[in-house]
């Protein structure tokens, strides 16, 4: 392999390395313009997309160590990268998906684990990784809520009573009032 060739494949090798999940996009019958939007969505969440040739990716992800998906490499090829969570992204490419008519995904590798367009796109509907966290705090927290509540109700109880009791001393019982 020529020298620059080597080392647009080491370069494409440590960027695989870098980053947490990579998507492999389909790109054909996109205009240019479409594909700069694309780019524009893509960086604005802190994603990259980078045209690549099948055979330098497939030889970047081998000595990256990613699994082989050379059955998905065919035509023209860009690749998603980032240094944060996959979800965002994912959802990006589906709603760009829906507003151009255009399949991009062929398939993803999230912690270098293949995953397909559609499990991608499961993935896209899930919400924010802020609302699944608080989400899971409220699980966690609830049964010590319960528990609390439950500690304290003695004791709210006897307290309610206590005061209930000097209100009532001074009010008449109903057949206290009653003429006779």
């Amino acid at each position: 392999m020529r020298p620059e060739k080597a080392s647009i494949v080491s370069d494409l090798s440590e960027q695989l390395n870098r980053s947490p999940f990579v998507l492999v996009a389909d790109y054909q019958h996109m205009k240019v313009g479409d594909f700069g939007e694309l780019r524009n969505r893509l960086g604005q969440a802190g994603a990259e997309v980078h045209v690549v040739k099948n055979s330098f990716l497939k030889r970047a992800m081998a000595d990256a160590g990613f699994p082989t998906v050379d059955e998905k490499l065919g035509g023209q090829t860009a690749i998603i990268t980032g240094d944060k969570d996959v979800a965002p992204i994912a959802k990006i490419i589906k709603n760009f998906t829906k507003e151009f008519k255009k399949a991009l995904l062929k398939i993803g590798l999230v912690d270098r684990a293949v995953v397909s367009a559609a499990e991608l796109e499961k993935l896209a509907d899930l919400p924010s990784r802020e609302v699944l966290l608080a989400q899971l705090l409220g699980l966690i927290q609830a049964p010590a809520t319960r528990l609390a509540r439950m500690l304290n109700e003695p004791a709210s109880s006897l307290g309610r009573l206590v005061k209930a009791k000097p209100e009532n001393e001074g009010e008449a019982t109903p057949a206290e009032a009653a003429p006779t």
